[in-house]
């Protein structure tokens, strides 16, 4: 997937509350067709970043622009192209599903036929074709999430704007979720902002990630990318798994210039842990496969995104908690 324009773009967004900096000149873009995820502790800037693109609350530096337009000076006209899905979504209890999605299609000029059939289209793509005509007080908290999900489509936006999609959905659930997040940016050119704290789910479905910590975003890129600014000029631990005898491959491993240790997994016995130079990681490769061991597995520990996560909390001086904002 080739992400298209940028269709959010902050140029040193900052927003203060008395002597606390809750978002630090935040540059950021997003384009079209892309999935971004927003990750961070509580506290650490994700939901007021979302509040001033929504023009919600109005920032104290710095600018701000959805789909060319200033949010704080424009912001009903903002909210017609831009889905938004809270993390504690509210409906009317009294009403079905269905209605209160027809009130939203209302709100947003639709109407009619058209709306009769958007409305059967979501409630088919989140789960709730079954339970549509029934009271919203009579649901779940994941089923009230599913309807949030659809009542952030029903005007059909180019951005949508996501806080904690997943939130009490079940793991089935979590699945269809985000093949639907994943194709709304992929197959209909939706720009999707995405803020969660579960890390796993973030990596299956965001194209490019920004990590914030205490107002600041100190990562920004491809959970890749993010990885490799972490090791630049580091020595890299490979996780290699093969099969044969384990001292023969620890003795083609011991002979590879630019090897510095080689440890057994603690956790499984089948795996060496081999830290190398950067430069030396393909003979690694290579060495090995030219001795006849062929590895069926070669991982680059440290690139998964928990552990970029966990790096980036540690040099802050603190340790990251479980959010919702």
């Amino acid at each position: 997937m080739t992400a298209g324009a940028v269709v959010i773009r902050t140029v040193g967004l900052e927003k203060r509350y008395d002597d606390r900096i809750a978002v630090r000149s935040l540059d950021l873009e997003v384009r079209q067709g892309e999935v971004f995820g927003l990750l961070g502790p509580n506290g650490a800037g994700k939901t007021t970043t979302i509040l001033m693109l929504l023009g919600l609350t109005e920032p104290t530096g710095g600018t701000a622009e959805v789909l060319g337009l200033d949010p704080a000076r424009n912001p009903l006209a903002v909210k017609r192209h831009v889905g938004y899905l809270p993390d504690n979504v509210g409906f009317y209890g009294n009403l079905t599903g269905r209605e209160n999605l027809r009130y939203t299609a209302r709100l947003n000029g639709i109407d009619g036929r058209a709306a009769n059939a958007r409305i059967d289209e979501l409630l088919r793509t989140v789960g709730l074709a079954d339970a549509g005509d029934r009271a919203v007080e009579t649901y779940s908290r994941g089923m009230r999430q599913r309807l949030g999900l659809a009542d952030a489509l029903v005007k059909s936006p180019s951005v949508a704007i996501l806080d904690e999609p997943t939130t009490s959905i079940d793991p089935v659930g979590v699945v269809e979720v985000l093949e639907l997040v994943r194709s709304l940016a992929h197959d209909h050119g939706v720009a999707v902002l995405l803020s969660s704290h579960l890390l796993h789910q973030v990596q299956q479905v965001c194209d490019r990630i920004s990590i914030f910590v205490a107002g600041d975003v100190v990562a920004l890129g491809t959970v890749g990318e993010i990885a490799a600014q972490q090791q630049r000029g580091l020595n890299v631990s490979l996780e290699i798994g093969a099969d044969g005898d384990p001292a023969a491959t620890r003795a083609v491993l011991e002979a590879v210039p630019g090897v510095v240790a080689i440890d057994g997994d603690p956790q499984d016995h089948r795996l060496l842990v081999v830290t190398v130079a950067p430069e030396a990681r393909s003979a690694v490769l290579t060495s090995l496969v030219g001795a006849g061991i062929t590895p069926w597995l070669v991982r680059d520990r440290g690139m998964e995104l928990d552990e970029i996560y966990q790096r980036y909390f540690a040099a802050a001086g603190g340790a990251p908690r479980e959010v919702a904002a």
